[in-house]
């Protein structure tokens, strides 16, 4: 497995870096492990939480240049890729701010006597993480973990190599001992040994549902806990009351940003039958009026997907779904340029023998399903292998509730995007996934919540 940045821009191989060593990998257990037994992990936090501040102040120090690598090695838009690492440095600080609380002992009223529980880091946790949000992924799992002690060893997309690097060297610069965090250049086959190895405790991955389940498989083969965040086929549901220039542009922006290379993105629209056509009409002149181009033009509002593999996969998908049967409403192939671009795309007619209507689309592409009322949205919504996120419009918000309620997935945001924020869990069900990262739940997934009893 090659390491290396291609500018998905012009597909143009900007540095290789090499591999990390099966020595490289016993040196970096070995350091993490030690760090796990000494006063770092074990003693108070206040020092891991110095760091999380420290970082979050350098994060923010460095915004244009950090986006500016993201832009230019995966093709996130330049004010996008500003977002995420802003996003980065509130989620260092908010367990930096929150995480003594979070860990704080819990009392538990029993007759057996003065009962509480206590909550300690676990030992070194292996991350996989994907390319897609290159900061974002990291970050997500090195905050939780850096304040509760938890020493973490991360594999990053192989596409996505000067991120990589960025971040470890960010983390060490804000005060973070060898071990805290440990960036490595590996193959599939060695994170497997990682995971088996009795020094490590834990595993979290962010990314396909077929490299979730090999990790996943290799914890449980060795006893290991492990979280997980996998596919999505998102719905947007438009119901007949619901503010229709609201819901088109949000809905523009909820399947196109990141090129559609989001998780949570909105794949699958479901749209009420009075306002169907309506919908539509106005959401394909908006996909009309989208500029294609380089991802560091600010004007641009649609960048190339992140490698040529990604381009011929989305292609490939797309005819698939064509072939059989769906109507290909707009767009439908790539663009005429260099770089790795697919023009923005909307399928209808898909049936449920269609591969297309249980596959995750990785781009630019919306489905649309048209729907009688709220009961047919929700079954469509949970006939699907995944649950991750969703969103309902309704000016009903009542009405909208209720939706919510039924939904099958680990998030539902009512008018609007399914988004992001520090304070709040982020997580799936079904093939989406488990565990919960960000927020009180996130930073408890890798750490033993130890009961402690005084019998009087």
């Amino acid at each position: 497995m090659a390491y290396q940045t291609v500018n998905p821009a012009n597909n143009k191989l900007i540095k290789e870096y090499p591999s990390h060593t099966d020595a490289d990998v016993e040196a970096a257990l070995s350091t993490a492990d030690a760090l796990y037994h000494s006063d770092w992990s074990k003693g108070s936090m206040d020092k891991r939480l110095a760091v999380l501040h420290k970082l979050a102040d350098l994060i923010d120090s460095r915004t244009e240049e950090l986006a500016k690598i993201a832009s230019e090695e995966m093709g996130k838009l330049i004010a996008q890729s500003r977002g995420e690492v802003k996003l980065c440095a509130q989620i260092a600080r908010y367990y930096a701010d929150n995480a003594k609380q979070f860990l704080a002992p819990v009392k538990y009223p029993s007759e057996m006597g003065e009962a509480w529980v206590e909550h300690h880091p676990i030992g070194v946790v292996m991350a996989v993480e994907p390319w897609n949000f290159p900061y974002y992924q990291l970050m997500r799992v090195l905050a939780p973990n850096l304040a509760a002690g938890n020493p973490v060893i991360a594999k990053h997309a192989s596409i996505v190599p000067h991120c990589a690097e960025s971040f470890a060297h960010l983390v060490r610069e804000a005060g973070a001992p060898d071990g805290a965090w440990t960036n490595l250049f590996i193959s599939s086959d060695q994170v497997a040994t990682i995971i088996a190895d009795d020094r490590v405790q834990g595993a979290a991955l962010t990314g396909s549902e077929k490299a979730g389940s090999i990790v996943a498989a290799q914890a449980a083969k060795h006893i290991k806990k492990s979280t997980l965040e996998l596919g999505g086929n998102d719905v947007f549901v438009v119901l007949d009351d619901a503010d229709l220039e609201k819901a088109v542009k949000i809905g523009v922006n909820a399947r196109l940003a990141n090129a559609g290379q989001v998780c949570t993105a909105a794949k699958r629209f479901i749209l009420h039958e009075k306002v169907a056509e309506q919908f539509l009409e106005k959401y394909t002149e908006a996909f009309r009026n989208i500029q294609i181009g380089d991802p560091l033009d600010e004007s641009t509002r649609l960048g190339p997907l992140s490698s040529k593999d990604a381009l011929e996969t989305l292609t490939k998908q797309v005819d698939e779904a064509v072939k059989n049967g769906a109507t290909l409403h707009y767009g439908g192939k790539p663009v005429q340029r260099e770089g790795s671009f697919f023009e923005p795309t909307i399928l209808t007619n898909i049936t449920r023998d269609n591969p297309a209507y249980f596959e995750e689309f990785f781009g630019p592409v919306a489905q649309i399903y048209v729907v009688k009322n709220d009961d047919e949205a929700v079954k469509l919504a949970n006939d699907s292998h995944y649950g991750l996120g969703g969103a309902v419009f309704s000016k009903d918000i009542d009405r909208a509730k209720k939706m919510a309620s039924k939904i099958e997935t680990g998030m539902v945001w009512i008018n609007w995007l399914t988004d992001t924020a520090a304070e709040l869990p982020f997580g799936g069900v079904k093939r989406s996934g488990y565990g919960r990262e960000l927020s009180d739940l996130g930073i408890k997934e890798f750490v033993n919540q130890k009961l402690v009893v005084i019998r009087r």
